[in-house]
């Protein structure tokens, strides 16, 4: 058990690790991946700006660095299994990242990370409880709990990876939503998971300088899979599962309304009819073509064309919205589980 001041000196030395490789780091990154061509093109903006991707390794990087530290200090094997899990996701995008791969694989292929946590769990134990731990109570559910991680890890990966479709989004919305999730492994899971926990926020909260409006760096299917699948892992591993899918709810609701509308799983790529149309003043408007999909973006907009800038912050006072109900299931657990 870990005392008061190995918790913040642990927490500060992981901290900095994620926070400083990822400002440090990311400046090369974006000169290295302009030399080499590595660009795509900023849609929205009028010149259409090319700008590097992917941010995934140097994301990556720094992540595992303070991971690595973090588990010589407590050698604890959540550590390991989020570590782990977190790596063979990014794995899974940067394989995307470099090769257009049809839309099943990254949904099948992240069911590989789940296998980490699963086998760790079984052999050595310290990854996982039994138990879901509900708003009103826990539910001890031993045999369902196994399929169940294979279900939340790739969801939560293709969750944030589908919300990335503007500048600082996708940082942008991770670090609203990873605020409740850290209070509730503080509360409900255990102080090493909780410190596991904090180089997703500080990596995404250094990411989120260059990823915000207007992007100097986008982070690819690399970087949004891995902290997606890191935000599942620490949620599963911090007894904090539902607490983290409140705390995603717009997301979430933005790949239900796209599956939903497409009726099968694939690459936002392949849809021809788009969701959105760009307008001569380069704002977004919603797609009045009824093939079009449904997504968060284009229900933002359905009213009146909005800006780049205005629309991620219509997603940012989503993201506060349902992290204020995370913080309000939050209080409500904690009232029915240690009355």
């Amino acid at each position: 058990m870990l005392d008061g001041v190995n918790l913040i000196t642990y927490g500060a030395a992981v901290s900095a690790i994620s926070f400083f490789g990822v400002l440090f780091l990311t400046p090369a990154t974006i000169r290295s991946l302009t030399a080499k061509h590595k660009v795509v093109a900023d849609a929205h903006k009028p010149e259409k700006p090319q700008v590097p991707r992917p941010a995934g390794p140097v994301i990556m990087i720094s992540i595992a660095a303070a991971e690595i530290v973090l588990f010589i200090l407590t050698m604890n094997i959540a550590v390991l299994a989020i570590l782990l899990t977190t790596a063979i996701a990014f794995l899974v995008g940067y394989i995307d990242d470099i090769r257009v791969m049809p839309g099943w694989f990254k949904p099948v292929a992240l069911l590989a990370a789940a296998i980490p946590m699963v086998v760790l769990d079984i052999y050595v134990g310290e990854v996982y409880g039994e138990s879901l731990n509900l708003i009103f109570g826990r539910a001890y559910i031993p045999l369902l709990y196994i399929p169940l991680i294979f279900v939340i890890i790739p969801i939560t990966g293709n969750t944030i990876n589908s919300i990335d479709v503007l500048n600082g989004v996708a940082s942008g919305f991770l670090i609203i939503a990873s605020i409740p999730l850290l209070a509730s492994i503080a509360i409900f899971g255990s102080y090493e998971v909780f410190l596991a926990a904090l180089p997703m926020l500080f990596a995404s909260i250094a990411f989120y300088r260059y990823h915000k409006f207007p992007s100097r760096i986008f982070p690819g299917d690399s970087g949004t899979l891995l902290l997606g699948t890191m935000y599942g892992a620490v949620a599963i591993a911090g007894s904090s599962e539902i607490i983290g899918v409140i705390a995603l709810l717009p997301a979430v609701m933005n790949s239900f309304l796209f599956l939903a509308s497409v009726k099968r799983i694939v690459e936002h790529r392949e849809v021809k009819a788009r969701p959105t149309i760009l307008t001569d003043d380069f704002k977004l408007a919603a797609s009045t073509d009824s093939k079009a999909p449904a997504t968060l973006v284009r229900l933002i907009v359905v009213d009146r064309p909005l800006g780049e800038r205005e629309i991620g912050y219509q997603i940012f006072k989503l993201a506060i919205f349902t992290a204020l109900l995370a913080f309000a299931s939050i209080a409500i657990q904690y009232i029915v589980l240690f009355r």
